[in-house]
């Protein structure tokens, strides 16, 4: 359909679609303006209405599903923090600050301790218990809580990894819930919410990482991040070339770069619309602050169904992989604070279809200085990224274009495909630990140290591990002819052909359940298949290095392809 003349990109429709959208953000204030000025017991009476609505609607065996884990849940929709929530499951969890070197004070979390450990010192320095540290990082308008709010311990990957003896940190950005604080500007200021990704990139991540290692004592850390915690990733190992030396591994689930669009004609609209537009409607503060006031007055079950009918419009989403309990206690920690200038930059990358800054400069339609002949925001160089990249995605994620992301990542990527996810069942599926666990931990032996090790001032010794309730008995060890570095007769976990990965891991380090075999080909192209237990998951990755040769630097370039079977 033809656009408007001498106005703009969009169409009829999607005009019409864009004033619809102001009309009901307009709404919405005045509603979220009279709710706060309504009395408690006021808002109390409208609670218990749309509690009483809800179970006289539900099902009887909806009513006795929901009381199976009444405890469980509501101790976990209740918590009030991260602290709160490691302690339901018994663990004892660090609070740190970062001063970041433009004046943001962001909170940071630390689990660095199995149950009984608490009284031992850790990455303390000599003397103490010397753990590999993994670094976690949620996504868009999340903070740490997201990682921890789970129905099953068996289904926490950062409990899982404590078990194993990590020490496991968590990053916050700047504006969410644990680091609303700038040494400059107060979030009341305007200034203060003055950042877009281009910040977490060149602040928070880098600043976050380099406090960690300097309080650890430890050379590197590994990488894993959610959503847009993945893009921060790919963003700041691309401008910070000495980073990659500090991270050893990026493990990036549901990973972003540049999602294709939405399935929402409304918001595509606004998609596709000026950066001023966008302002005007949200603000140039935080963005959707009303939705704690959502959470607030209507009962857990209506605002869950809420959450999911918003989700199903904007992204396609069913969360059918999510039980209805996991939802209820999880959903209350999913929002936390962001600025609208970090939604009008995502807006910017998938309008644009690329990886980019945030466009300062947006051009008018009619500018003569228009177009990339005169005019071109700077990417992000992640092929320079160095560090090794493993993808977890799902083949359900609507904001996933895999193809797009391989040809925009170094030749050394690895992808791995888990075709029934969407986006947040990276975080809370029922499956969470089958599915997507092992190729995490696969990815941490074949790239990082072992975790776990006793140090004193004149010798290191390995400490003896307990047996991992997370996971079952580690395979049978391999024997010396078994650890041949010949790229055709290595077996490992997920096909990650490295020698890290074809001789025996430290005990409970490496799930079964998960097969691979790797098979001979010539030396410039390797592949490697991977299979679930379950059967659900099979992915081919074929790539032109070895990740023995990617880890040791000696690699040599080649074309890369890559199929789902």
């Amino acid at each position: 359909m033809p656009t408007i003349p001498f106005i703009g990109r969009l169409a009829l429709q999607q005009y019409a679609a864009l004033i619809g959208s102001l009309i009901l953000i307009l709404l919405e204030s005045i509603v979220r303006i009279i709710t706060l000025a309504l009395p408690g017991p006021v808002i109390r009476f409208f609670y218990e209405g749309s509690r009483s609505a809800f179970n006289f609607l539900s099902s009887p065996q909806g009513r006795r599903n929901r009381g199976k884990r009444k405890l469980i849940v509501n101790s976990i929709n209740q918590a009030s923090d991260f602290v709160e929530l490691c302690e339901i499951y018994g663990y004892y969890a660090e609070e740190h600050i970062v001063h970041t070197t433009d004046g943001y004070l962001l909170g940071l979390h630390r689990l660095g301790w199995r149950k009984g450990e608490e009284e031992q010192r850790v990455n303390s320095g000599p003397g103490s218990l010397q753990k590999k540290v993994v670094y976690m990082h949620h996504g868009l308008m999340m903070n740490s809580e997201v990682w921890v709010c789970i129905t099953e311990k068996e289904r926490c990957l950062p409990f899982m990894l404590v078990e194993m003896g990590y020490d496991v940190w968590f990053g916050n950005n700047r504006g969410n819930k644990y680091s609303k604080k700038s040494a400059k500007n107060a979030p009341t200021e305007t200034q203060f919410w003055n950042f877009s990704i281009d910040e977490f990139a060149f602040h928070d991540i880098p600043d976050s990482i380099s406090y960690i290692l300097m309080t650890t004592g430890q050379p590197s850390l590994s990488y894993i991040g959610f959503s847009q915690g993945t893009a921060q990733a790919f963003a700041t190992l691309s401008i910070h070339p000495t980073l990659n030396d500090k991270v050893d591994v990026f493990i990036a689930l549901a990973p972003a770069m540049a999602p294709a669009g939405l399935t929402s004609s409304v918001v595509d609209s606004l998609v596709k619309t000026s950066p001023d537009v966008l302002f005007l409607a949200f603000g140039r503060r935080a963005i959707l602050g009303s939705t704690t006031m959502w959470q607030a007055i209507l009962y857990p079950p209506i605002f869950v169904r809420t959450i999911d009918i918003g989700l199903s419009f904007l992204f396609g989403w069913h969360s059918r992989n999510i039980t209805p309990h996991q939802k209820l206690a999880a959903y209350p920690h999913l929002y936390s604070f962001t600025s609208t200038k970090s939604v009008v930059h995502w807006f910017q990358i998938i309008r644009n279809g690329t990886f980019q800054m945030y466009d300062d400069e947006v051009q008018a339609p009619l500018s003569f200085s228009n177009g990339s002949k005169y005019y071109k925001v700077a990417k992000f160089p992640t092929r320079n990224i160095k560090t090794p990249i493993v993808l977890v995605y799902g083949g359900s994620d609507s904001l996933v274009d895999i193809s797009v992301m391989l040809k925009e990542l170094p030749k050394h990527t690895i992808a791995k495909e888990i075709p029934h996810y969407e986006h947040l069942d990276f975080l809370w599926a029922s499956d969470v630990n089958s599915q997507v666990f092992p190729h995490v931990i696969d990815a941490l032996t074949s790239f990082a140290s072992p975790p776990n090790r006793k140090t004193s001032s004149s010798n290191t010794l390995r400490t003896t591990r307990e047996p991992n309730p997370f996971l079952p008995a580690p395979p049978p060890s391999y024997s010396e002819d078994e650890r041949s570095p010949n790229p055709s007769s290595m077996t490992s976990n997920s096909g990650l052909n490295s020698p890290r990965a074809t001789t025996s891991p430290p005990p409970n380090t490496t799930p079964t359940g998960t097969t691979a075999t790797s098979t001979p080909t010539s030396t410039s192209q390797r592949g490697a298949t991977a299979a679930s237990g379950s059967g659900r998951l099979r992915a081919t990755i074929v790539r032109s290095d070895s990740l023995s040769d990617i880890k040791s630097g000696t690699a040599k370039r080649g074309d890369r392809k890559f199929s789902v079977s």
